[in-house]
């Protein structure tokens, strides 16, 4: 088995470990019945009453690979941003301004900020107006040779925030490696970020050197092979056919 390592650099409360990420299965997902209306049957139409429970494909983005935490809360306010030279009294209506989120924390210091300017034109920007705020990650991670990690936001889940992806080769950094991030409501968000929030998906691979080519009439043939061997199953066909156990532990 590979072995991926998470090293604490600040004193994590045991709590706020690391865990596979089958551990953080969100609840709509939970509480969704494998068939809709309960009733295991085909559709009419050659395809069946299966809903996304039954989907391998959304099971393995949910469960792959490792959730990273918030490790204290963060509380969040919408502050006015005042233009300088604007005179501010009582009767100033300050709904006119805009808002931008002020942070705070009870201890750790989990967040640092990134100037606007780094990334003005980024797509996930939203409404940020002077900085993205960033999680400062106390968990560094080692991976063997070979082995890089991505970092995203937990698949298929609601939250309040929004990680900028990346890939860090962990088996060469071996420090700990910060989440710029953005909130999903950035001009209207105020409330608590709970410590044991899920911050970031950790999902090691194998680097390799790869170049793209188009498919021959017998790779046509070969998925036309794949296609039919599916369609002669109503329930599971993928995940007993061709899906191939993942393991994170």
């Amino acid at each position: 088995m590979t072995i991926i390592k998470f090293t604490d650099t600040i004193g994590v409360p045991e709590e706020y470990r690391p865990k596979p990420a089958d551990r953080f299965v969100p609840d709509w997902y939970k509480n969704l019945e494998s068939y809709i209306s309960g009733e295991k049957k085909p559709d009419g139409n050659g395809g069946t009453s299966a809903t996304a429970k039954r989907c391998m494909p959304i099971f393995d983005a949910i469960s792959g690979g490792y959730i990273l935490t918030t490790y204290v809360d963060v509380w969040v306010k919408q502050v006015p941003q005042v233009p300088e030279a604007t005179l501010v009294d009582e009767n100033t209506d300050m709904s006119q301004f805009p808002t931008q989120p002020f942070y705070e924390w009870p201890s750790f210091g989990p967040l640092g900020f990134h100037p606007l300017e780094q990334a003005p034109q980024h797509p996930g920007k939203g409404a940020h107006k002077l900085s993205y705020p960033k999680w400062i990650n106390p968990w560094a991670i080692t991976t063997p040779p070979g082995y890089s990690t991505l970092f995203i936001s937990p698949m298929h889940r609601e939250s309040m925030f929004t990680i900028l992806p990346g890939i860090v080769d962990t088996d060469q950094y071996k420090a700990a490696v910060n989440f710029p991030f953005v909130l999903n409501e950035a001009d209207k968000f105020e409330g608590l970020i709970p410590a044991g929030t899920p911050m970031a998906q950790v999902i090691p691979f194998k680097r390799d050197s790869w170049q793209m080519e188009l498919g021959t009439m017998e790779d046509f043939n070969e998925q036309a092979r794949v296609t039919s061997k599916l369609r002669t199953k109503f329930f599971d066909s993928y995940k007993t056919q061709y899906r191939q156990l993942k393991e994170y532990k």
